[in-house]
């Protein structure tokens, strides 16, 4: 019988979550070993998201949840008030957390680094984990060696709770290892609304847009003398995030520690 990895999903009714759901029940190296939410509980998750019965019902209590299931990774789309909190008892739990909700600071992640190699159990912490948007990032540090000009703008739906987004920061980091700090634009400047020019980060800007209607969108604009390069990624569906997921379940036990980025497990 095929050794399957057990998967808990937090946040199992959200947006993400009904999708990591139906990811791990369509792969045959994966069983969904248990399904946290605070909505239907008691309830069969794959009722709820049209998959027939699947005998996971819907618990409201984390720790119960994973000891009783005896999952072997967490996956966790929630909150950035709550995702802390769930990688903690998971870590404690013995169990290898993989996480998509950003918010956390640098602070928290050393912390659950910190925790995780105590414990003796790895994390991955990716604030995008499309593969196309992996590149996009990665494409923007090699062009801001040559174009050190540059300005990101971020376009999510309007229920994101952090800006700007874990993605654009983790651009901008990468952008930043290899550009000396330099300000832009007009020294003379003025802000005649304030917040106009975006945040400031090492001389350059980034701009977080809040919409009905968008996913996961970004775009890196590079400027040089006669010329413009841009490079951009668009989620249009979040089942296009699934394939990074699912790569990040099946590595996570392989790692040391809190790994921070999906680039980092990506051949």
């Amino acid at each position: 019988m095929l050794n399957t990895v057990r998967v808990a999903v937090t946040g199992a009714l959200g947006r993400m979550g009904q999708e990591v759901v139906k990811m791990v029940v369509r792969d045959p190296e994966l069983t969904l070993a248990a399904a946290i939410d605070a909505k239907h509980v008691g309830e069969d998750i794959g009722e709820i998201l049209g998959l027939g019965t699947l005998g996971v019902k819907i618990q409201d209590q984390l720790e119960i949840a994973l000891l009783e299931s005896k999952a072997k990774v967490m996956v966790d789309f929630t909150t950035p008030h709550v995702v802390k909190r769930n990688m903690e008892v998971a870590i404690a739990s013995g169990v290898h957390p993989v996480v998509g909700t950003t918010g956390l600071s640098h602070d928290e992640l050393s912390e659950l680094d910190k925790l995780c190699r105590e414990s003796g159990i790895s994390a991955l912490v990716a604030p995008n984990f499309a593969i196309g948007a992996v590149l996009m990032m990665k494409f923007s540090e090699m062009a801001a060696k040559y174009m050190p000009h540059v300005e990101i703008i971020e376009l999510h739906h309007d229920q994101k709770l952090d800006a700007p987004s874990g993605t654009a920061i983790k651009t901008a980091e990468l952008i930043r290892k290899v550009r000396n700090e330099l300000k832009q634009g007009q020294p003379n400047e003025k802000e005649l609304i304030e917040g106009s020019r975006g945040g400031y980060m090492d001389g350059f800007r980034i701009h977080s847009v809040r919409l009905p209607g968008l996913v996961a969108h970004q775009e890196v604009i590079f400027g040089s003398l006669g010329q413009t390069l841009t490079i951009r990624h668009d989620s249009i569906h979040r089942e296009g995030f699934m394939p990074g997921v699912n790569l990040a379940i099946k590595k996570v036990m392989e790692l040391h520690g809190l790994v921070y980025g999906l680039e980092n497990i990506m051949d």
